[in-house]
Order: C-alpha cells, then structure tokens, then sequence
C-alpha cells in the first residue's frame, strides 16, 4: 500500500474518489439527509429518500413537496427559424402554442420510433427550452440541418425545484409572488423577487396541483430558504425519487429506461417503441402541415394497425407490487400477453397498479387478464397468479391539478 515513487498509487485512488457533481441545492438538501441515501441522476447526487418514504409520499399528496430537479438536461433552441424548426422535431402542433406556454410533446426519429417524450417551454416566438432525460445534444443539431437555428446545452444555466401538492399554491402566495393565482396548467411566468429572477410554470411529474421554479445557480440558497420559511404553516417537507416515483405512476406519466427504451439508445431494435404503442398516441398530430420527423411513418403505423402492444393501466388483485411481472390470458398461463413496466401500491388509491404492454385487443378498460407475481417472503420466493384488469393509465387526477 505504500506510495511508489512513480505516483501509480495515487492515480489509482485519484480515480475512486467520488465524482458526481452537486447540485446548487446541495448543502440543503445534506442537512436535511437522515441516512446517505443517494442516487445517481445524469451524474448528479440526488436525494433517493431523507427518511421515510411514506411520509414523503403523503406530503406529495396532502402538502406541500419539495423535490430539486436541476439535474434534468436543458437544451435552449433559438434563431430566427426556431419555430419552424421545433415544429419539424416534434409531433404535436406548435401553433397552437403561445409564447410563454409549456406543453408535453413526443419527438421520434424517422422510423416513427420514439427518442424521447417530455416538456418543452415556449419563450418566445423563436425562443425554446427543451427539458430531456438523456443526452440528445447531437440528434438534435442532426434534425436541425437547413434550418437556422441555435441549440445549445444550458443544463449548468439554471437550478429549479419543483414544489407539488395541494398546499403548493399556498407556499408560493405566502413567499410573495403575486398573481400566483392566475398561472394556468402549463403557463409560464417570469418575475424578480428580492432582486432574484425566477421562472414559475405550473406542471410535474405527480399528476398534482404543482408548480416548477427555475432561478439562476447563485440564488439557489435563498429560494430554497424562502421557499421553507413560507411553507412553514402548509406541510411543506423535501421528497425524494421513490416517493415520488408512486406518486408518477398514480398519475400515468411515463419514465425513460423503465417504461421504454429511448431509440437512440436501444440495444435490440425491437425493444423501440412508437408514441402509439406507449399510450402516447395523442401526441401526434398527423393533420399538421408540412413533415416531422417520423410522420410518414407514425401515419403507415395508425392506418395499417401496425403498432405491436399498447403500454396501458392495469389494476391488481391483491396488494403485491408487479414490477416486471408476465400477464397471461389464461389462469394456467398458456398464452402470454406481455409484461408490466412500472407498478406500485397505490395507498392513496387503495389499489395495486402497473402499466402493461399488451396487444390492442386486450387494452379496454374492464378486460380481465392474469398476472404472475413473485415475491419474497421470509427466505423463500413465492408465486402467485391472481387477475388483474386493463384500466386508464391515468389512475390519479384530482381536479385541483387543472383548477
């Protein structure tokens, strides 16, 4: 063990030392940490729990839930053909969105299959912000060859914590935004506050009544600090991924690398998937004119019935969690279906979910299938098949979400 003159030694501990980069909501976050639970997020720390998973998942659900999500990769699109450009990359209608506006789109490669579904933040006219899970810097200077535009990475630009529940709106009147009142589902609002610029937009990733705010990296602490000090009254706690990750499946929203495989990534090409058969097929706006990337193809697939599965919700019996579970048509297991992706118990809901990709004809709310689970239980693995039912994706969606 001892230090060789060449200084081998030290390279090989230089390169065990921990590397993932802090977020501007670091120190806060630590503080708060019972237990090092942290998880790695596009090489960033990120908190996986602080102490109960449970407790944090009722905050999401009756408080006010703090969860930081800087680490989500952001790409600006900018230049005098950024619109045009955009509306080329996605597969939705951009017209019919305004400036200062957020909207859920799918953009696919040419195949139709998909590379990536998520938000993106009109600006402006030619004005974007692109928020993405997995690096796509160069499929997207790919697809915008010809167009004058400007894409650029600016995930280090901004820092933002997102602030969901049904008392979310509360912390924000009572930090002093004003006007609060009047952001509608996915608008977008930009104000200063104590000589510190923000950025509001009313979505996430619950399914909840929530906002998003965005500040610059040096005005981290202090948002983080107002923040708290106005949610005193209001429940307000920090959550982490797996709380959060029920409260996601409740609300049907779908997650890369555990629903479907991006197409720029896949390994098998069979494992790509297209908006339609991920349930997404509202997405895709084959009316709009001009092209998109993929749209002949997406059109072929709709009107020749070509997709293989659909990603769907299903309800289970019992209360076993069916991560990765095979479904059958038949109790004996004979004729396979397909396999669940996601699934929680659902304590709000009372109720055991999952998603499953199965074919079309299986996929009607109501039709009863059968689910194989296997589970631990004190040294042992058991088996169970129990029934299980296709069911809306969107298992939690209470009205105050849009009102």
């Amino acid at each position: 063990g001892a230090e060789d003159p060449g200084g081998g030694m030290t390279a090989y501990i230089e390169h065990l030392k921990p590397f993932l980069r802090k977020t501007p909501f670091h120190p806060r976050i630590e503080a708060l940490m019972h237990g090092n639970s942290w998880m790695r997020w596009t090489g960033h720390y990120s908190p996986a729990n602080f102490e109960s998973v449970q407790s944090e998942y009722f905050t999401i659900r009756n408080g006010a839930s703090v969860y930081d999500i800087s680490p989500l990769i952001k790409y600006t699109i900018r230049g005098r053909e950024a619109a045009a450009y955009v509306n080329h990359l996605i597969t939705r209608d951009l017209s019919k969105i305004k400036p200062m506006q957020a909207f859920y789109t799918s953009w696919c490669q040419d195949d139709g299959m998909l590379v990536e579904e998520g938000t993106i933040f009109r600006l402006g006219e030619n004005d974007f912000l692109l928020n993405a899970a997995k690096d796509q810097l160069h499929w997207l200077e790919q697809t915008a060859y010809g167009f004058d535009v400007e894409i650029a990475e600016a995930s280090n630009d901004l820092c933002g914590l997102s602030l969901q529940g049904p008392e979310s709106r509360h912390v924000l009147r009572a930090m002093g935004l004003n006007g609060i009142d009047n952001l509608k589902r996915f608008g977008i609002q930009e104000l200063e506050l104590n000589g510190h610029w923000l950025r509001i937009d009313r979505a996430g990733f619950t399914g909840d009544l929530g906002y998003e705010i965005w500040c610059k990296p040096e005005s981290a602490l202090w948002l983080w600090d107002r923040m708290f000090d106005a949610g005193r009254d209001h429940k307000i706690a920090p959550i982490g991924a797996q709380a959060l990750e029920i409260s996601r499946i409740e609300a049907g929203f779908l997650l890369v690398d555990v629903d479907y495989t991006s197409a720029l990534h896949a390994l098998r090409p069979s494992n790509r998937m297209s908006p339609y058969e991920l349930g997404i097929g509202w997405t895709v706006n084959l009316n709009k004119p001009g092209y998109f990337v993929g749209k002949r193809a997406l059109k072929k697939e709709k009107e020749q019935g070509l997709s293989r599965h659909v990603l769907i919700g299903i309800e289970i019996e019992g209360r076993k969690p069916a991560p990765g579970s095979f479904l059958y048509a038949d109790q004996p297991g004979k004729v396979e279906l397909g396999l669940t992706t996601s699934a929680t118990w659902s304590s709000t809901l009372k109720k055991n979910i999952a998603y499953a990709r199965v074919p079309q004809a299986y996929a009607k709310p109501g039709t009863e299938m059968w689910i194989e689970i296997w589970y631990g239980k004190e040294h042992k693995i058991e088996r169970s098949m129990v029934r299980c039912w296709a069911a809306n994706r969107m298992f939690y969606d209470p009205p105050r979400k849009s009102a």
